[in-house]
């Protein structure tokens, strides 16, 4: 079968439907990507001085990398809701959109006179994604939280490392990136029950809950044994063989062999066929009572061999195994290529840019990436006339005004359209 992400791609499973994105920094703008990635038209709001995002990452001309891809397939609207007429438009593009996304403190949407009692007044099947450090309710609601502090508070980051030393983090927005995942397949739930009902509902994703849903193994073996999970590096508890292995050329392999019949094909590329009947070993739950022993065992032979000839034997013996890819390993892969997961994006910023393709694949109704994250204000105008009919000596009082911006280029290409017109 084809890849689908190769073929021209069509409308979307999400098109027609209208997001209003007040979220910013991360896990907001994610929830706001992966809807626009299935073609729901996603209006992002920024302030004048634009998303934080912009100052996160690496520039290029002082402009941001991340936006160009956090921010693609959105059309962007700069104005300041600071201010009541910037509060006012924002309320009636809530009015007429499907799905709003903030990732305000809670309490925020409130006191602006933006709460889902008020908005969903005038628009009840609106559905409402609300992210957070800690939920919309409970002693903890008020306090501020970035994705790295809810993981934190979930347990994640306690399990996260070498257990002889403090407690990592992933050089990612790990936790921003599960709680926005989170947030929009809420939305897709939502929209999905709205088209039953007829009416719309909140979605309450907070960051902690998010992340502490991965921590789902460590649950019950806490309440059942008082087991509390702590940091074992690269290998996973109860998982054996699963680690990281040396190589002859001062490299790493990583491999996964913990059900038998794969451990058999290890123990045969190891030319040790006899450790997978060795009592020890023999079974699952047994190598997991032996995994230092084990561990030792293969080392000592992975050690012997160089990186790409270890890879080589292991995949041809159908063992689950790799090296760490870095970017750059990424870029030169055929696999990815195949797949479709680095698309050279048409950019305003940068003319294009590679950003990452469109997961998952879905074979009738894909996904597609259209343009890379815009200009701060690049679509204000266009999206105010298309949504609310604001005609042009009012957005010219408006930006005047200080209310709303225009990108300048935006706005001069737009004024030479219609002089030539």
């Amino acid at each position: 079968m084809s890849d689908p992400r190769a073929i021209s791609p069509g409308a979307g499973p999400l098109a027609g439907m209208k997001v209003l994105e007040l979220g910013s920094t991360v896990a907001g703008p994610f929830c706001g990507r992966l809807l626009a990635d299935f073609g729901a038209e996603v209006v992002k709001v920024e302030p004048p001085e634009g998303d934080v995002v912009r100052t996160m990452g690496k520039m290029m001309e002082g402009k941001s990398l991340y936006a160009a891809s956090i921010f693609r397939n959105k059309r962007l609207v700069s104005l300041d809701m600071r201010t009541e007429a910037g509060r006012a438009l924002v309320r009636e593009m809530a009015a007429r959109c499907d799905v709003l996304v903030e990732n305000f403190r809670p309490g925020s949407m409130e006191k602006w006179g933006m709460g889902y009692d008020v908005l969903s007044r005038v628009n009840p099947g609106l559905v409402l994604v609300r992210i957070s450090g800690f939920g919309q309710t409970g002693p903890y609601s008020t306090r501020p939280g970035y994705g790295v502090i809810g993981e934190a508070v979930s347990g994640m980051r306690h399990i996260t490392g070498d257990p002889d030393r403090p407690p990592a983090r992933v050089s990612v927005s790990l936790t921003d990136y599960i709680t926005g995942l989170y947030a929009a397949f809420g939305a897709s739930m939502a929209l999905l029950a709205r088209s039953r009902t007829g009416r719309g509902q909140v979605v309450d994703a907070a960051l902690s809950e998010c992340a502490f849903s991965f921590m789902e193994p460590h649950v019950p073996a806490y309440d059942k044994l008082g087991h509390v999970a702590g940091r074992t590096g690269s290998a996973l508890p109860g998982s054996v063989p699963n680690n990281l292995y040396p190589t002859a050329d001062d490299s790493f392999v990583h491999i996964t062999a913990m059900g038998d019949a794969v451990f058999a094909r290890l123990c045969a590329a190891m030319g040790r066929a006899d450790l997978s009947t060795d009592p020890r070993f023999a079974k699952a739950k047994q190598r997991v009572g032996n995994v230092d022993a084990l561990d030792a065992i293969i080392a000592e032979w992975t050690v012997r061999l160089p990186r790409a000839e270890l890879e080589a034997l292991l995949i041809d013996a159908a063992v689950p195994a790799t090296r760490i890819f870095t970017m750059a390993d990424i870029f030169a892969d055929p696999h990815y290529a195949a797949r479709g997961m680095l698309v050279n994006a048409p950019s305003a910023e940068f003319g294009e840019v590679v950003i990452p393709g469109i997961a998952p694949v879905m074979s009738q109704t894909a996904g597609a990436v259209r343009h890379a994250g815009r200009r701060i204000g690049q679509d204000t105008r266009a999206v105010l006339a298309d949504w609310l009919g604001t005609a042009g000596a009012e957005l010219d009082a408006l930006e005047r005004a200080g209310v709303i911006q225009q990108d300048k280029a935006a706005r001069d290409a737009a004024s030479g359209e219609r002089i030539s017109a």
